[in-house]
């Protein structure tokens, strides 16, 4: 309905003909202006992300199979448009790269940016043997030449996309780890004694999102093991009738929902070793900060002006990376060339980052083949060489801000609360109003960071992207607790604690405790205080939950050792909202109540994705 009413001419993301007219269309435009080509990758980057944003948000009982294919096809396509019409852009710049002479130097150099990408395009034109090396100073961006190529014919392009169009579709289309399966399988609620279906149906109904639907997701460029598998893993949510459910035992529901993910994760971590310690795990490693594209690349012939005429000879070949040595073999390489590159004051950098090249071939990321590193913490540059034309990107550890320090969750006013995630290197807080969710702070070490990226009402899914973007994520992956040191909680525990806290969030604060560790992997623990005045002194109170069963404990945080007895004049209850109800507020209650589901759900959401319960 919006990009109805928008009526700004661009195609409906989700209809395949129009996609294929406004690709077709923009293939013909001969229009190789480099300004034009930004403006109108910035609608291309836009189409990528409603389609990005419809595979990981809308419920998988509302997309079919051969919807997600098609969309994911068009994203790769989307994507490989626009980085080859980026080429043309650069190869017509170059065509006239001796009417842009710069005045000191005699060559020809430019910075073309926008907020989505930046040109540094650099030509040889004098040809001088003494030249050392080249800053283009709006960007701090530079390089330095060997002397063979300081006198030929070639031009240097670092072309830094500030999104990342290389890495493996999975990576870019992560969604919420493979816990929200268990999502709608333990919500429902399960009548007792009931026990017609056999054991293989309710397996066979649990193992059918699985099904390998990502067959044809790639172009042949980029399929990969690895891609499908995690595609598969990361889409599917069941969504059964409640005739299925009724008929489903309490006791085989809970043992398969318990057993089942780990039984996944065990037959998924076999199949994920990587043998080749220069190929990057990207479970452990992740992209931020975009990536660079540095090319060395052979400078076309150049505009003659005869009398009132422009001529130009063309070449059928394109953008060509210079070749040093064309005599020789083709896999002759060039001599090292030093780079520098400024690092984004838009990424949170909290420990050197990893560089890595991307094969091709292989379709993964290596750290081979660029040597002597050196990164500059406090400029906040990083220098290096290379031997040819690479593809960069600047890798940080996926789990470097987990497990967390502490959270916290509290209301502060109608359908409105704050959500503070306090890490190793940061505290980040969230602020939630109605159907949206907005990053206030990142704070480090008591300064304000990353405020280009707060002050925004987006979704959840929008935060995520956001987040780790930026270096900060607090969202663990599907393989996360391999790399984190945590004790895994039961998915049926875990999930339904989030339905529960989401649902009364409205009136009570929640936060982090200590005893949640001890009290085992069956059932967490956790602090809960009436808030409905937003400044006044919590009185924290623990309770436990396993999923089925909700009690008060009698001990406080300060207690010298955990044990599960119940506080005097309190008892047993299925869920949590019951069991607060023995000692709220008519008031407290009333906002529950009155709370949106809108409200509830953007809650639910953020719990689910950050983990809180396991990952503190």
């Amino acid at each position: 309905w919006e990009h109805y009413l928008s009526c700004d001419g661009s195609p409906d993301p989700t209809v395949l003909q129009e996609m294929n007219t406004f690709m077709s269309l923009w293939c013909e435009d001969q229009n190789e202006d480099i300004q034009l080509v930004m403006e109108k990758g910035e609608q291309v980057l836009n189409l990528i992300e409603k389609l990005q944003f419809l595979l990981l948000d809308t419920p998988p009982d509302e997309i079919t199979e051969e919807e997600t294919v098609q969309y994911q096809k068009s994203i790769l396509e989307l994507q490989n448009l626009l980085h080859q019409k980026y080429n043309e852009a650069t190869e017509h710049l170059l065509k006239t790269a001796n009417m842009h002479e710069d005045s000191e130097s005699g060559n020809m150099q430019a910075v073309i940016k926008d907020k989505n990408v930046t040109f540094c395009i650099w030509a040889n034109l004098k040809k001088k043997v003494r030249f050392k090396n080249h800053v283009f100073c709006d960007v701090q961006h530079g390089f330095d030449l060997p002397k063979s190529l300081a006198a030929s014919s070639v031009a240097v392009r670092i072309l830094h996309t500030h999104y990342d169009h290389v890495s493996p579709l999975w990576l870019q289309c992560q969604s919420v780890p493979k816990l929200e399966v268990l999502d709608s399988e333990e919500s429902t609620q399960f009548s007792k004694g009931n026990v017609e279906e056999p054991e293989e149906e309710e397996k066979k109904a649990r193992e059918e999102p699985n099904m390998p639907t990502e067959e044809e997701m790639c172009s042949e460029g980029r399929k990969s093991a690895i891609s499908l598998k995690e595609n598969n893993n990361s889409i599917a949510v069941i969504n059964e009738t409640e005739e299925e459910n009724e008929k489903k035992s309490e006791i085989l529901d809970i043992e398969s929902q318990v057993q089942d993910p780990l039984m996944q994760e065990e037959t998924n971590e076999k199949a994920e070793v990587i043998s080749d310690e220069t190929i990057v795990d990207l479970q452990q490693f992740v992209p931020v900060g975009g990536v660079y594209h540095i090319d060395v690349l052979q400078l076309p012939p150049q505009v003659k002006q005869i009398k009132d005429w422009t001529v130009v000879e063309l070449l059928d070949v394109g953008l060509k990376t210079y070749s040093y040595h064309p005599e020789e073999a083709e896999d002759a390489t060039l001599p090292p060339i030093q780079i520098t590159l400024k690092l984004s004051d838009d990424v949170m950098y909290v420990e050197d980052p990893v560089i890595a090249r991307w094969d091709p071939t292989g379709q993964h990321w290596r750290t081979d083949g660029i040597s002597n590193v050196t990164y500059e913490a406090q400029e906040k540059s990083i220098t290096f060489e290379i031997g040819a034309s690479y593809t960069i990107a600047l890798l940080q550890h996926a789990h470097l801000h987990l497990p967390y320090r502490a959270w916290e969750l509290r209301p502060t006013g109608m359908d409105e609360a704050v959500f503070i995630v306090t890490t190793v290197f940061a505290t980040i807080q969230i602020q939630i109003k109605g159907n949206q969710c907005m990053l206030s702070s990142v704070v480090v070490e008591e300064k304000d960071v990353l405020s280009h990226s707060t002050g925004k009402w987006i979704s959840p899914v929008g935060l995520r992207a956001v987040l780790k973007k930026a270096g900060v994520n607090i969202f663990p992956g599907e393989y996360s607790h391999k790399y984190v040191s945590v004790e895994k909680k039961a998915a049926l525990a875990e999930v339904k604690a989030y339905e529960q806290m989401a649902l009364v969030a409205a009136a009570f604060a929640f936060a982090w405790s200590k005893w949640n560790l001890e009290a085992g992997q069956e059932q967490v623990v956790f602090k809960v205080s009436e808030d409905i005045k937003a400044d006044s002194d919590k009185d924290w109170s623990l309770y436990l939950f396993n999923g089925q069963k909700a009690q008060k404990l009698k001990i406080t945080e300060t207690s010298e050792a955990f044990s599960e007895e119940l506080e005097e004049d309190s008892e047993f209850h299925s869920t949590l909202y019951h069991m607060l109800k023995d000692f709220a507020s008519k008031e407290a209650l009333d906002k529950v109540e009155t709370a949106s589901f809108l409200f509830v759900d953007v809650v639910y959401q953020l719990l689910l994705a950050t983990r809180v319960l396991t990952y503190s």
